[in-house]
């Protein structure tokens, strides 16, 4: 026993370790743990094989998981994602299936091999993703939210694979084992669900009054469902998916989901060590080439598959480009379907092998595309037009009586477009979103569909008769653009823009922006109430000003800026 207590001990440490690195290099931290299998597995220190008590840390991993996954499964989801989401997320799997398919057929491999791969090749991280825009900020913006539907659209296909690779064993027919697993499930679900529904609200509501009794309550019903449907002979996977999400419709879903995170992150260590640990470095070298090609279609044809059907769809190219980049990796569920066609003995282990090679080689090149999504959109901007439909620019007439524009209508914008009718300005909004221009155009409200860094949107503005400019973007470069070109054709027209931090928000300031909206200290109604108190007067929007840049260096002295939430 102690001999096992010492080799976790190891391990642990040289995940540390790796983990470190990883965080320096700005990776996730899935990566490390990869590495770390490999490097305690047969090929280097040989310890990870010898200690079995790891692979039931995986199984716990993975069901906890899922089960966390399916906590935020709500039926209502459906609802929130709206039709872009669908269309993107059903046509990426689509066409990634297809042309996973046949380049897998094409290198060789059987056709039920080849399906496992194309599969596989069409499922991201939403763990890394929702981690990696928050970090940038970017969850409230218009790519971060198609984005985040497309990859719950993404878990919902990949929740119905792994209950067909569940049904589907090597000993009966496919159609029938898979009926078969859907009436046990169903059957199974039919009884629990009014028990989730009458009786659970009341038994929760006593839980909750302690907070280690919903702790111990989560994780009861979590694995206690996951052995229930294991023993009905279906999966522990599938088990602990439909008991999140169960649980999904609870008022304390979110307080348990975070209480069992560190749970998660803890066992699903154990899933990637043994994945690292079970690939085969003596035939590395004939995996490379196949990994390579795998990357290359999930690094480049994924984005190009979604910025075609989001173009198609209306979306500009810049929208369009960042919202593919976060599907240029594949992530946990994909390595969960291969770990389990490989467990079943429908694929050789060697798959199992290239796919955790291909999600390295994609995450880590995913991770650094997302982190400078700004650099390579300049970069590649001039060759995107062919993703954006031309007919939207033509249809673009732009009344040139115009005297205040706002450039973005969400939540903030409500307001402030509220105070701009107060003031009697007639007044234009302009956004990238087709569908929220639809809606402003059936309310009669002034708008237009466009893009802020396309500089021809700009110059077609009438920039020297405007009185009020607000933006609600919260890019800095974006900003610094829209500032530079107003204040260049109207040195007088009062330049009022949105910063995601401290350092941002004075350096708007230094570049001449008349007011800097800075939500998480000052929200969008303040800035409302502004508008129509000081209407378009520069002295009071001057007093505003610098009353905001001495509180903010203040707050900045203390250390405090616009806090960056990490959401996994």
């Amino acid at each position: 026993m102690s001999d096992v207590f010492i080799q976790i001990s190891l391990v642990i440490l040289i995940v540390l370790a790796a983990s470190f690195i990883m965080r320096i290099l700005r990776q996730p931290l899935i990566i490390g743990y990869i590495i770390s299998g490999i490097i305690v597995g047969p090929y280097f220190f040989g310890v990870l094989p010898g200690i079995k008590e790891i692979q039931t840390f995986s199984e716990f991993g993975i069901a906890f998981l899922l089960f966390i996954v399916g906590l935020h499964l709500s039926p209502k989801i459906v609802k929130e994602v709206g039709r872009i989401s669908l269309i993107t997320g059903i046509g990426q799997i689509i066409f990634t299936t297809i042309i996973g398919y046949f380049i897998g057929i094409l290198l060789g491999y059987t056709p039920l091999t080849s399906l496992y791969i194309a599969i596989a090749l069409t499922f991201s991280s939403t763990i890394i993703i929702l981690k990696l825009l928050s970090d940038k900020g970017d969850l409230d913006n218009l790519y971060g939210k198609i984005s985040i539907g497309f990859l719950l659209v993404q878990d919902f296909v990949a929740i119905l694979v792994i209950i067909m690779v569940s049904s589907y064993s090597t000993g009966a027919g496919f159609i029938s084992e898979m009926g078969l697993t859907l009436l046990k499930g169903t059957f199974l679900v039919l009884i629990l669900a009014p028990i989730s529904i009458y009786i659970l609200p009341k038994l929760q509501r006593f839980f909750a009054r302690s907070q280690e009794l919903l702790f111990l309550f989560a994780i009861t019903w979590g694995l206690g469902l996951a052995s229930l449907f294991f023993y009905a002979g279906l999966s522990i996977e599938v088990g602990a998916l439909i008991a999140g999400v169960l649980l999904s419709v609870s008022p304390y879903q979110l307080e348990i989901s975070s209480k069992l995170k560190p749970l998660r992150d803890f066992f699903i260590i154990s899933f990637f060590l043994l994945l690292g640990s079970q690939i085969a470095i003596s035939n590395a070298s004939q995996l490379l080439i196949p990994a390579i090609v795998f990357s290359l279609v999930i690094i480049i044809g994924n984005p190009l598959i979604v910025m075609a059907l989001m173009g198609f769809e209306g979306y500009t190219k810049k929208t369009s480009f960042f919202a593919g980049l976060t599907v240029a990796q594949i992530g946990e569920f994909s390595l969960i379907v291969i770990a389990l066609g490989t467990k079943n003995g429908h694929i050789p282990s060697e798959i199992l092998s290239l796919i955790t090679l291909t999600a390295l080689i994609t995450i880590a090149l995913c991770t650094y595309m997302i982190i400078y999504s700004n650099k390579l959109y300049s970069f590649f901007s001039k060759y995107l037009s062919i993703f954006e439909r031309k007919k939207l620019k033509e249809k673009r007439k732009i009344n040139q009586n115009v005297d205040a524009v706002l450039f973005g209508y969400n939540r903030i914008g409500f307001g402030i477009l509220t105070s701009l009718k107060k003031i009697k300005e007639n007044y234009l909004v302009v956004d990238f979103n087709p569908d929220t221009i639809s809606n402003l155009k059936k309310l009669g409200i002034p708008s237009v569909y466009g893009d802020v860094d396309d500089e021809a949107l700009l110059e077609e503005l009438p920039l020297k008769n405007l009185k009020i400019v607000v933006s609600t973007i919260p890019e800095l470069e974006t900003n610094e653009l829209i500032l530079k070109k107003i204040k260049t054709a109207n040195k007088n027209t009062i330049v009022t823009l949105r910063a995601h931090s401290i350092e941002d928000a004075m350096q708007l300031y230094k570049e001449g922006a008349d007011y800097v909206l800075t939500p998480h200290f000052l929200g969008g109604e303040y800035l409302a109430e502004m508008i129509r108190e000081i209407k378009i007067n520069p002295e009071g929007y001057k007093k505003e000003r610098e009353k905001h840049i001495t509180m903010l260096k203040q707050r900045f002295a203390r250390g405090q800026d616009h806090p960056f939430v990490e959401k996994n």
